[in-house]
């Protein structure tokens, strides 16, 4: 019997809601005043979070009008939702590809992120978005870029001869599941797992299941370095080197 990874970070939820609470985070900073931008919620619209976590988009969706459906596999995670509040959000725990409780042809817009690369079985969550969009509905991916954030297969490297600072990415086509530790510095048994996927293998899915990419974005960081001798390089290289990659897909078929 083939063993089924626990990737859900439900043991790490009362961390997770603090981390988001701040106001300096990515998610805060980058990806959210992004998506907001992009998916341009129009009031009544139905909304799926896959992989919604604590909730935060979630809530940030329905508070532009939206009317929200948030999916994630950690009990822990959506019991930390539901505490924050759920106006206009109905909360599930459940796998990323098993939501048969949200009726097929029912949602205009899905969101995953962050949560599609640590997801075993990508393909049958977005065969489920696929399932449940509307024609002309528009499923939004949020990955860490998977050409320069590989898990133990990239990092930043100084040049002293040149004074710049790179990106070494060891790997990049091949697939491979990665285990993570949660919370670096707390339980090394808090893990879970990351896969890292070529965008060839997304690409191919979105095609599969009668969907096609109509926008992409590369995010970088928001973080400055304010002084030092390496800080006009490693800014340069922040900036240079996106950390999110954006995917708007459309349901065409």
């Amino acid at each position: 019997m083939k063993k089924i990874l626990n990737t859900s970070w439900g043991g790490v939820a009362d961390w997770y809601s603090e981390l988001l609470a701040g106001n300096d985070t990515y998610q805060a900073k980058v990806i959210l005043p992004n998506l907001l931008r992009l998916m341009r919620i129009k009031k009544g619209e139905t909304a799926l979070d896959l992989g919604c976590g604590t909730g935060f988009f979630s809530r940030a969706l329905a508070h532009e009008g939206a009317k929200v459906v948030g999916v994630d596999i950690g009990e822990a995670l959506i019991a930390a939702a539901k505490r924050e509040g759920k106006k206009n959000i109905e909360y599930h725990v459940a796998s990323a590809d098993q939501i048969p409780f949200i009726p097929a042809v029912s949602t205009d817009q899905a969101l995953i992120v962050l949560a599609l690369q640590n997801i075993a079985n990508a393909a049958g969550a977005i065969a489920e978005c696929a399932r449940v969009l509307k024609p002309g509905g528009r499923l939004n991916v949020v990955l860490n870029h998977p050409a320069f954030r590989a898990p133990q297969a990239s990092s930043w490297g100084w040049d002293e001869k040149e004074k710049i600072q790179y990106r070494r990415v060891g790997s990049y086509l091949s697939e491979r599941k990665t285990k993570i530790q949660m919370h670096p510095g707390d339980d090394p048994k808090d893990v879970t797992w990351s896969f890292h996927r070529p965008l060839q293998f997304y690409f191919k899915l979105f095609n599969k299941n009668g969907m096609a990419v109509s926008r992409l974005e590369e995010w970088s960081s928001h973080t400055k370095t304010p002084h030092g001798p390496r800080a006009e390089a490693e800014n340069r290289a922040r900036a240079e080197f996106p950390l999110f990659l954006y995917l708007e897909i459309v349901k065409v078929a």
